[in-house]
């Protein structure tokens, strides 16, 4: 055991002298994560401009009176309703002067709790836009809802209800709040924000680049000729691999944690617990670290390890996420589950909605199960250093 703690202290120091893996697993990608923020972090925040709704509505009209109401209490928009004539709807919206012009016909509230037909009056703005559809919509629904009433009203005249009762029912279910009612929250959805997709794709992304940097220095080290003399000196067959796999694994480690960590306090993003999001780093750190022999196997040259791992680490990395949500179905999707950086991202979305470990043992399975198969392959497949 010392000798193997002894070769994977001195290789790490030789890592960290080298400034490479700061500069690839840290500096690297967090700085293309400010960059990508910068660039696409606003894109999902849409602001909405002021609107201003010309309104004729009577005054004692109180179901025209709710309705003009409620257009003010929509969140996130700022409703401004100006009360007019009813001639002057249309020009004040032909003008551009309101965004949404509505007339409440006289009567309105009496039609509705008795069941009579009615029409609403809605005319869009000159320049209308995104704002003016929101307002639009709500109308619809708040008419729905009162229409609701005219329904409870036709049914009560049938069985025999008075005038009296039939306005009392119907304004009762006009007014009525809804039965269902929806609340912000978050659940275990295996879906990250942008944000927060941005950093864990990027984390996946350099984590096979960083775990490189130690297992690929055994391809170096054949062609130099330093691997031939270490092998003859008098140690435990396989030390020196054991010794590379630990330094390798420890550097994905630490660059992964400190990847999401300045995701979390720069991008204000959440991953949820702690200790799962450890288990998760320590399972896809193992599955790249695996990885990474099979490369150090089948390349002849560093020149040749290099350029694969570049690609795998461009490809798992986009399918992961890296730059853009990715999403499929069928056998790409098999494909998909089949990535251990996608398979990281997925784990993370289940954590950030709250997932615990049981949550995510599919993922966690699946990226050991992928170390398992990679370091079962690197061991059989020909040395093609070797016999080159």
């Amino acid at each position: 055991m010392r000798p193997l703690l002894t070769m994977t202290l001195n290789d790490l120091r030789q890592r960290v002298r080298d400034r490479s893996v700061l500069i690839m697993g840290v500096l690297v990608p967090v700085a293309l994560m400010v960059v990508m923020n910068l660039v696409f972090g606003g894109a999902e925040e849409i602001e909405l401009d002021a609107v201003t709704v010309a309104a004729s509505v009577a005054a004692d009209d109180e179901l025209g009176q709710v309705l003009v109401a409620t257009l003010t209490e929509v969140d996130g928009l700022t409703v401004t309703v100006d009360e007019v004539a009813a001639d002057d709807v249309r020009t004040r919206a032909e003008s551009g002067e309101a965004q949404l012009g509505i007339v409440v016909p006289a009567g309105f509230t009496a039609a509705v709790t008795q069941g009579e037909d009615t029409t609403l009056d809605v005319v869009e703005g000159n320049g209308a836009g995104l704002e003016t559809d929101i307002l639009l919509s709500v109308v619809r629904g708040v008419t729905e809802q009162m229409t609701a009433g005219t329904v409870a009203a036709t049914a009560g005249g049938e069985l025999g209800l008075d005038g009296a009762q039939l306005a009392v029912l119907g304004r009762q279910v006009a007014q009525a709040p809804p039965v269902v009612t929806t609340v912000a929250g978050t659940t275990a959805t295996e879906q990250l924000d942008p944000g927060a997709m941005m950093v864990a794709g990027q984390a996946g992304l350099f984590l096979l680049f960083t775990v490189g940097f130690g297992v690929l220095a055994l391809v170096g080290e054949r062609e130099q000729g330093t691997l031939a003399r270490l092998s003859s000196m008098p140690m435990a067959p396989g030390l020196i691999v054991a010794a590379k796999a630990l330094s390798s694994y420890v550097l994905g480690v630490l660059a992964t944690l400190v990847l999401l960590g300045a995701g979390m306090l720069l991008f204000d993003v959440d991953f949820g617990s702690l200790p799962v999001v450890a288990v998760l780093v320590l399972s896809v750190v193992a599955a790249a670290t695996s990885l990474m022999f099979v490369v150090a196997r089948v390349a002849r040259t560093s020149e040749q390890a290099s350029v694969a791992q570049a690609i795998l680490a461009v490809v798992l990395g986009m399918a992961g996420g890296a730059f853009f949500p990715v999403a499929a179905t069928g056998l790409a999707a098999t494909l998909l589950d089949l990535n251990p950086v996608a398979a990281f991202t997925r784990a993370l979305g289940i954590s950030a909605g709250g997932g615990g470990l049981a949550d995510v043992a599919g993922p966690v399975g699946m990226m050991l199960g992928f170390a398992v198969l990679a370091a079962a392959v690197s061991r059989l497949v020909p040395d093609r250093g070797v016999t080159a």
